[in-house]
């Protein structure tokens, strides 16, 4: 029996609940930013200003309801009224959509509102235009810096380079920059054998699970940016873990999700990567496969914003197939019987303090990795509450945001600390960074458990 099949607190589902994603249409006859519909059924009971982390500290920032509905309603009002400077101070986390109890399309209204402010408003010669610029296309530097990996470490976080950045392009200095893996992700897949060697290996291993070994169980893999060039032992777990269970994974072309783009309002960048990744992953799904994402940024992506605000071939198909990688695994495999059956020794043997990502919050997946390794023997996993970490991606890089992200962390911070260990867990990686630089801990990804606990 599946844990599809078995009650439990956490009952996975097909995403959007099992039915198509149906984002509102908010340019039914034109081509301008008129968003009425969404705007309209707003009554503003402001359940998602005072669910909104910023606001909370920011006593400036107008709040989520200003930055969506009202905003839209003056552009309706006055013909030549610009978007609020302020829309560049939401953080992207994306909890107001979670929080309005109408249905309101809020990120969907303030990622629009970033695009036409940051097209018509910002100077394109500004340097926070080009510094949210570099950050938002943080691919093509983790590219670049690839090349020469321990040179691009010990360059990033050399002292008087951080401080030049700080005062050149208002990069905070107060942050370490992560590492550069000496062998990416994808280098690594290569060596492996890419597609045809996990083919073979998910064949072998169906075999002595007692499956067909021409079961048709295959997934597509978008890793991200940071599983590619960060952390390629996240990407590693991923792959192991799923042949484990005996599923053929091939790793597509793919470019960034698009997620920093859309918090900085570089809709057109956005695009150009989503065409890339949506025609790589529609091609597969036609072919029977399933996306799966180690990231809760990258699978929110693909699902939500994707057939939100681009108009592509193939959109809610991809979209309709996106899986967060322990989601899937919840869903069709029997996960809980066999983590009961396993035990976990060395480095990971640990009390774990979890933060579920906002972004994993928006797909209701806060608590399965709580619930998923309740009963794995030699580990334990405590949640820290549901606080926003307050980087959001390239926001807590800012230097005139850093402060604000950190007040956000705080109460992450001290439930973190309150915790019985000193690892921390999340799927996100800018979450990592943000606890990690908080606390001091080490932090874990799930799918590093689940390797530990199944494969190693």
């Amino acid at each position: 029996m599946s844990d599809a099949e078995s009650p439990s607190p956490f009952e996975p589902v097909e995403p959007n609940a099992g039915e198509d994603f149906e984002p509102v249409d908010v340019f039914p006859d034109a081509n301008d930013f008129d968003l009425r519909p969404g705007a309209d059924s707003c009554y503003k009971c402001s359940a998602c200003d005072t669910n909104c982390p910023v606001a909370e500290v920011d006593d400036d920032f107008p709040g989520p309801k200003f930055q969506g509905p009202e905003q839209w309603r003056l552009k309706r009002q006055e013909d030549d009224h610009s978007i609020d400077d302020s829309i560049m101070d939401c953080s992207n986390c994306m909890r107001c959509d979670n929080a309005c109890p109408s249905g309101v399309p809020l990120s969907q209204m303030h990622n629009t509102a970033r695009g036409e402010y940051v097209a018509e408003e910002m100077s394109k010669t500004s340097v926070e235009y080009w510094r949210n610029r570099i950050l938002a296309n943080y691919r093509t530097s983790a590219w670049l810096a690839s090349k020469v990996p321990r040179l691009a470490s010990f360059a990033m976080n050399f002292g008087p380079a951080r401080w030049v950045m700080e005062k050149t392009l208002g990069v905070t200095k107060e942050r370490e920059f992560p590492e550069f893996a000496t062998e990416t992700f994808r280098e690594w897949w290569e060596r492996e054998g890419a597609a045809a060697g996990s083919r073979e290996r998910a064949r072998d291993a169906r075999e002595r699970r007692g499956e067909p070994r021409d079961a048709d169980k295959k997934v597509a893999y978008f890793h991200g940016c940071y599983s590619n060039y960060n952390t390629p032992e996240v990407g590693k777990s991923m792959i192991r873990v799923y042949e484990h269970f005996g599923y053929e994974v091939v790793v597509p072309e793919q470019k960034c999700s698009g997620t920093p783009m859309f918090a900085n309002g570089m809709l057109d960048d956005a695009r150009r990567h989503a065409e890339v990744n949506i025609s790589s992953m529609s091609d597969l799904v036609e072919e029977g496969y399933d996306a799966i994402a180690s990231c809760t940024s990258c699978s929110m992506a693909l699902r939500q914003e994707y057939p939100e605000l681009f108009d592509i071939d193939g959109v809610d198909t991809v979209a309709e197939n996106t899986f967060e990688s322990v989601e899937y695994l919840r869903i069709h495999e029997d996960l809980t019987d066999e983590i009961e059956a396993s035990e976990v020794d060395g480095d990971l043997a640990s009390e774990f303090a979890y933060h579920a990502p906002c972004h994993a919050r928006n797909q209701g997946l806060e608590r399965q990795a709580v619930e998923l390794f309740g009963d794995l023997e030699g580990v334990a996993v405590e949640d820290v509450g549901d606080s926003c970490s307050g980087i959001s991606g390239t926001y807590g890089w800012k230097e005139e945001k850093y402060e604000k992200s950190m007040e956000i962390g705080d109460e992450m911070f001290d439930h973190m600390e309150d915790a019985g260990g000193e690892t921390g867990m999340t799927e996100c990686p800018t979450c990592a960074m943000q606890m990690e630089h908080g606390t001091g801990y080490d932090i874990r990804h799930p799918l590093e458990l689940l390797d530990a606990a199944l494969v190693e």
